[in-house]
C-alpha cells in the first residue's frame, strides 16, 4: 500500500511539472508570435531612391504596428502628400516588411510662365527642375477636375496630348487648343467631343491646309481664317 501511495505521489509530481512546462513554453510561444507579427520594416519602390527614402523615414513611425491589422488610412495619409504617385500597392512579406511598389504619375502638360512646374496625370502640380521633355504649355488658371476632364475628352478622340501645343483654358469653362502644327482651334463649351471630331476631319481636309484658326464655338457653324 505504500508504494503504491508513492507511485501515485511521483505520478502527481510528474504532471505538476509537465503543466509548468507547458504554461513556461507556451508563454515563450506566445511572446515569439507577438513578436513575428511586428512591423519591422518598410521598403518603397517606384520612384527616385531620394524619394522613396522620404517616404520610407516617414512610413517608420508605423513601424512595430501589428502587420495583421496595418493602418492603410495612415499609409494613404502619408503617400498622398508626394504628388509625384499615380498609384501605389501594398504588400505584405512575412514576417514582419512592408512593401510599397509606386507608380509614378507621366508628366502630360506645363505650367505657362513657369518651366518648372507640370502637371501630372493624377491631375496634380509637379515641381521639376531636370525635364526637358516637350509637353503642351497650359494657359489660364489651373483646376485640376476640369483639366482632368479635357484630358480625357481629349484621350478619347482623334486627337493625343502630344498633337497640342498649347491648351487655352478660360473663366468660362471653355477651352481652345493649338496643334503642334501652329492650327488654332475654338472649341464651345459643350459637345466637345463631337466638335473635336470635326476639327479633326477640317483638318485632313486639303481645303482648308492654309487655315490658321478654326472656329467650332457656335452650333452648326465653321469659321475658318487664315
Amino acid at each position: 500500500m505504500h508504494q503504491l501511495i508513492d507511485k501515485k505521489n511521483k505520478i502527481a509530481i510528474y504532471l505538476i511539472f509537465l503543466i509548468i512546462l507547458s504554461t513556461t513554453n507556451n508563454k515563450s510561444l506566445e511572446f515569439q508570435y507577438d513578436y513575428s507579427v511586428k512591423i519591422k520594416k518598410f521598403y518603397v519602390s517606384g520612384l527616385s531612391t531620394n524619394n522613396n527614402q522620404q517616404i520610407e523615414d516617414k512610413l517608420n513611425k508605423l513601424l512595430f504596428g501589428n502587420i495583421f491589422f496595418i493602418n492603410q488610412e495612415s499609409i494613404k495619409k502619408i503617400i498622398s502628400q508626394y504628388n509625384l504617385v499615380e498609384s501605389y500597392r501594398v504588400k505584405k512579406i512575412y514576417p514582419g516588411e512592408i512593401n510599397v511598389e509606386i507608380e509614378p504619375t507621366k508628366l502630360v502638360a506645363r505650367i505657362s510662365g513657369n518651366n518648372q512646374l507640370f502637371i501630372g496625370s493624377n491631375g496634380k502640380l509637379i515641381e521639376n527642375k531636370e525635364v526637358n521633355k516637350t509637353l503642351p504649355f497650359l494657359f489660364g488658371e489651373f483646376n485640376s477636375k476640369k483639366f482632368l476632364e479635357f484630358k480625357k475628352i481629349i484621350e478619347n478622340s482623334e486627337f493625343k496630348f502630344y498633337d497640342l501645343k498649347s491648351i487655352f483654358f478660360y473663366p468660362s469653362n471653355r477651352w481652345d487648343i493649338l496643334t503642334i502644327n501652329d492650327i488654332l482651334i475654338k472649341l464651345p463649351e459643350s459637345n466637345i467631343n463631337e466638335t473635336l471630331r470635326i476639327a479633326y476631319n477640317i483638318l485632313k481636309d486639303d481645303k482648308f491646309k492654309n487655315n490658321r484658326i478654326i472656329d467650332l464655338r457656335i452650333t452648326n457653324q465653321v469659321i475658318t481664317k487664315k
